[in-house]
């Protein structure tokens, strides 16, 4: 989800995902009465009429089995006033809570690097944290990447990645540290090290990388549907927490070595494996994924469980290898290969996603709400990367914005009753339905620029 504002549509209620485009206009016309969707036969010179004349008609548009026709959601401007919402004090309490979880994030996140400082200089410190910053932007492009069809929340995004790299880190280092030190007098400094970088390290960071992904399905339970979802906020917690955890190992190789030192680390880390943590974790989140598809009670607690524990063991492995010395043939023979194993399964659900919009949106297109000829372009991803070039060449930002929310909320639709089918909504998935469809016609009748799905003229 590429760009998401909260929605304040009364129609069924506030969306899950609470999301609306920037254009949103109270009292918005229905698609045969004059709505302009960025479709394909747009040009410059289209006016709504116009548009709303190659639109299929609510009078003649074939009425589908649990389809709402665009009739049937009533405008913003004919709803009622809104009486005094209950929920206002939970919605209290949810800032609350997320404002102590961002001053408890903000400080644990300061004491590790502090922790960090306290081991080096000023100078070594600044250049270790100048190493570990700079991968992240690719590291994170290259992961979102993956996402497209229905990119994630930006807030939810920084979220993962901001636990990683201060929860995560903060009680790695605690426990770690403690762990390590209470064996290590008990059977010996050797013995010590061995349980911190092979079983401590593993279970404690793997568990706190997990308990963000576990928060997610707690409090935004519709955010993670499918196995690329769990992937992707995997890979992000992942991330945050290497980024941090690489600032203590750059400055403890330039505090031993130098300069030298700092830079070998950072070839070995930032280089070769900049993506150890997020491969370790991307197991618990594909466990995660498999439980969010699963109608199996069952499946839905043990898969997140199995895939905790293979990450636990991917992590243990590639500590035990950097001890042993068996680091390039782990390396080689197991993380690579594991590596291009997670793309691969990122890459058949992305396909899933595609199939999914296939299969649901065509009722959509009968029931009037999208135009003739949407299907096969919202299935495209350079089709829908092409519509948004040209809004934008044509309309500038506010343009490409209005095409991607139309992109996104038709997506949305598409997974909602792809869910639906496979028996995973509750019984307030219709008036999500609604509120989306409400989107729908908001993003398309306010003012768009020129363009369409498929980018062409």
């Amino acid at each position: 989800m590429s760009r998401k504002v909260p929605c304040t549509s009364t129609i069924g209620g506030r969306s899950s995902r609470g999301r609306q485009p920037k254009s949103f206009v109270p009292g918005g016309a229905t698609p045969s009465t004059g709505t302009a969707w960025i479709c394909a036969g747009a040009t410059a010179g289209t006016t709504r009429a116009d548009a709303s004349a190659a639109a299929p008609s609510a009078a003649t548009a074939r009425a589908l089995p649990g389809v709402l026709m665009p009739a049937s959601v009533p405008c913003c401007a004919m709803a009622t006033p809104p009486l005094p919402d209950p929920r206002v004090t939970r919605d209290v309490s949810r800032r609350l809570v997320g404002t102590a979880g961002i001053l408890g994030m903000t400080l644990s996140g300061a004491l590790v690097l502090a922790a960090a400082g306290l081991e080096t200089t000023p100078v070594i410190f600044v250049l270790a944290v100048m190493l570990a910053i700079a991968p992240v932007p690719l590291l994170a492009a290259g992961v979102l990447w993956l996402d497209r069809y229905e990119p994630e929340p930006r807030r939810m995004l920084v979220f993962t990645f901001a636990w990683g790299a201060t929860v995560a880190c903060f009680v790695a280092l605690v426990l770690n540290t403690i762990g390590q030190a209470v064996v290590g007098s008990s059977l010996g400094a050797e013995a010590g090290e061995i349980y911190g970088g092979s079983i401590s390290a593993p279970v404690v960071e793997e568990t706190a990388k997990a308990a963000a992904i576990w928060v997610i399905v707690r409090r935004r339970r519709t955010e993670l549907d499918g196995v690329l979802d769990g992937i992707v906020y995997a890979a992000m917690v992942g991330l945050g927490f290497a980024a941090t955890e690489n600032v203590l190992y750059y400055g403890r190789g330039a505090v031993e070595e130098g300069l030298v030192g700092a830079l070998a680390t950072f070839v070995v880390r930032g280089v070769m494996s900049p993506f150890a943590h997020p491969v370790f974790t991307a197991a618990t989140g594909i466990g995660f994924g498999l439980a969010a598809r699963s109608r199996s009670g069952f499946v839905r607690r043990v898969a997140p469980v199995l895939g905790l524990l293979v990450a636990i063991g991917l992590h243990s492995l590639w500590n035990t290898s950097a001890s042993t010395g068996a680091f390039f043939g782990v390396y080689l023979l197991f993380m690579v290969p594991i590596f291009f194993g997670i793309l691969l399964v990122a890459r058949l659900d992305r396909r899933r996603e595609r199939k999914a919009i296939e299969r649901h949106l065509p009722a959509y297109v009968q029931a009037g709400w999208l135009p003739a000829g949407a299907v096969g372009e919202l299935a495209s991803l350079p089709a829908r990367r092409r519509a948004r070039k040209r809004a934008k060449a044509q309309g500038g930002r506010r343009a490409r914005r209005a095409v991607a929310d139309q992109q996104l909320i038709a997506t949305e639709l598409a997974f909602l009753r792809d869910r639906r089918e496979r028996g995973l909504t509750d019984d307030a998935w219709q008036a999500h339905e609604a509120t989306l469809l409400e989107q729908l016609r908001a993003a398309t009748a306010g003012p768009a620029a020129p363009g369409d799905l498929s980018g062409t003229p």
